[in-house]
């Protein structure tokens, strides 16, 4: 179920789907039938060859002839895509599967160079059958395609008209390989990726606007983090200013008091000193009268 809804918008995904439920029942045919069909969406074309044969193998079904031939061309191998289309019983496949078979053999004619085969391959009964029919409108689209190829440009610009007509779905660009073919320029789709491209440029300018904003913020921010952090130095310094100001007026404090201090201390040493000497000199006279007699009377005792 999941690779059934995944397989056109996620085909990788339905790949694994399908891969996880053939490792759990690898018998059963419907199995090796989705894992065939989901490589097949994904480009895995030699998966989708081996599964979708072992699928023909074990339901005895050849339902998908074409996806098989497909696979073949594009891994390059035109020729066995035309054996497939001559190998296979169309008579009892389902009409729109062999036409789908005759669309991939006439390709495969194409990839060799064979565009007149491609072209005459093509015109079977069911190419101008009732519009109504599912394959209605991809075989006259391949069958203008190949026209176009070989040079049949008038006879190409018919074939595309038609095919636009059955093309109700819009499955076939035939619509657009008509007006190609008549001269017209479609610019829409040009416009359109103008717009985008402008509208990813102006994108992409209001981004770098606003990474130079946030850039010239950070600056800001930046700047003012360096006038706070030179404010702050300014401050200590300042601090450091007063707090040596405040040191040396001690410092000349001290030193005042010091010398102070040492003149105070010399002023009485001087005053101790002068009272000293008033005090000696009469002891010193004192001792000269007591010693003159004794010196006097020393040579008169000899």
């Amino acid at each position: 179920m999941a690779t059934g809804q995944l397989i056109d918008e996620a085909p990788e995904l339905a790949l694994a789907h399908a891969l996880a439920a053939r490792r759990l029942a690898s018998r059963i045919a419907a199995v090796r039938e989705a894992v065939g069909l989901a490589a097949y969406h994904a480009g895995e074309w030699q998966t989708a060859i081996a599964e979708l044969r072992t699928y023909h193998r074990m339901s005895g079904k050849q339902t998908h002839l074409p996806v098989l031939a497909d696979c073949e061309r594009a891994l390059g191998r035109p020729e066995r895509a035309i054996d497939l289309f001559r190998g296979a019983d169309r008579e009892a496949m389902d009409p729109a599967q062999a036409i789908e078979l005759l669309i991939v053999a006439a390709g495969a004619r194409g990839d060799l160079g064979q565009g007149d085969a491609a072209v005459a391959m093509l015109q079977v009964r069911e190419l101008t059958g009732a519009v109504d029919e599912p394959w209605a409108a991809r075989l006259r689209y391949a069958y203008a395609d190949a026209l176009l190829a070989v040079g049949r440009r008038e006879e190409a610009r018919e074939w595309f008209a038609r095919a636009a007509d059955a093309d109700e779905d819009a499955e076939t660009d035939a619509a657009e390989r008509l007006l190609e073919l008549d001269g017209v320029v479609l610019e829409g789709d040009d416009d359109d990726e103008v717009d985008d491209t402008d509208v990813d440029e102006d994108a992409d300018q209001d981004e770098d606007d606003d990474e130079d904003d946030d850039d010239e913020d950070d600056d800001d921010e930046d700047d003012d983090d360096e006038d706070d952090d030179d404010e702050d130095d300014d401050e200590d310094d300042d601090e450091d200013d007063d707090e040596d100001d405040d040191d040396e007026d001690d410092d000349d404090e001290d030193d005042d008091d010091e010398d102070d201090d040492d003149e105070d201390e010399d002023d009485e040493d001087d005053r101790v000193g002068s009272g000293s000497e008033a005090e000696a000199q009469p002891v010193s006279e004192s001792r000269d009268d007591t010693e003159g007699p004794a010196e006097r009377s020393g040579p008169s005792g000899s």
